[in-house]
């Protein structure tokens, strides 16, 4: 049995939809506080009514994670609304394709300005409310893809994705003296709101490359995220924890074929 984690202040960034929506979910029904941030503020307040209900109260703040500034404003609020920040999900991210030939410098600098930049705005905007918690938490949404995997037309993003792991490492160092931990998930294949419109024929070719055979839900990251924020998680940091139904396992397409 966890301790509870009821009445302490979370930040989920790139919250309005997809991974970071089902991590808010997840928190807010352990009974946390949670301010669910994105820049698209219609989503967010489809988000928040969404979540309106749960055990834990949850606010909103519109937020560019690749502005310094914004991400300022960011820990500002949840200081207001919660009186201090104890867990950070650092989500955001983006992720569009081009190919390496044809990449050119603003493709490169946006997706490294959300992605990677806009995780160390996001955790240094909160390291002193963090620091004031006698439970820091700094939990990153990597990917397997640049970590484990590669894609084509992915070369920015799994860099991106990368340069976490980078990050939280040395972050995770820096900040053991503060008891503040740093760790991050790597999701898998997981079912979000931007694969709908590809047919059911393209999202059953997916869970094809999954041993267990399906596609995660956003709620399987939230509760690994969840249990990064667990006082039993307190001696764990500056590690990963992958989160794919066993994706990145088979060797090859016969390893699979072999499973039936």
């Amino acid at each position: 049995m966890f301790s509870s984690i009821s009445g302490r202040s979370v930040i989920v960034t790139g919250a309005s939809r997809g991974i970071g929506f089902g991590i808010a979910k997840c928190f807010l029904g352990a009974g946390a506080n949670v301010l669910i941030c994105s820049r698209n503020d219609k989503e967010l307040e489809q988000a928040s009514s969404a979540l309106e209900g749960s055990e834990g109260r949850v606010a909103t703040a519109i937020l560019d994670v690749a502005d310094p500034d914004s991400c300022k404003n960011m820990a500002q609020e949840a200081k207001r609304q919660f009186g201090g920040i104890d867990i950070v999900c650092a989500n955001a991210g983006i992720f569009p394709t081009v190919a390496l030939e044809d990449m050119t410098t603003n493709d490169l600098e946006k997706v490294m300005a959300t992605n990677f930049n806009g995780a160390v705005y996001t955790i240094q905007a909160c390291l002193p409310e963090l620091e004031r918690s006698n439970h820091g938490r700094i939990i990153l949404t990597s990917s397997i893809t640049g970590t484990l995997t590669g894609f084509p037309g992915w070369t920015h993003y799994g860099a991106s994705k990368a340069a976490q792991l980078g990050l939280i490492r040395s972050a995770a160092m820096e900040l053991a003296g503060k008891d503040i931990t740093v760790n991050a998930i790597l999701p898998g294949n997981i079912r979000t709101e931007g694969l709908d419109g590809l047919g059911q024929d393209y999202l059953d070719q997916m869970a094809a490359t999954v041993p267990q055979g399906r596609l995660g839900e956003v709620e399987d990251i939230g509760n690994a995220a969840l249990f990064f924020a667990t006082d039993e998680a307190s001696y764990i940091t500056g590690q990963t924890l992958v989160v794919d139904g066993g994706q990145v396992l088979p060797e090859s397409l016969m390893a699979l074929q072999e499973m039936s």
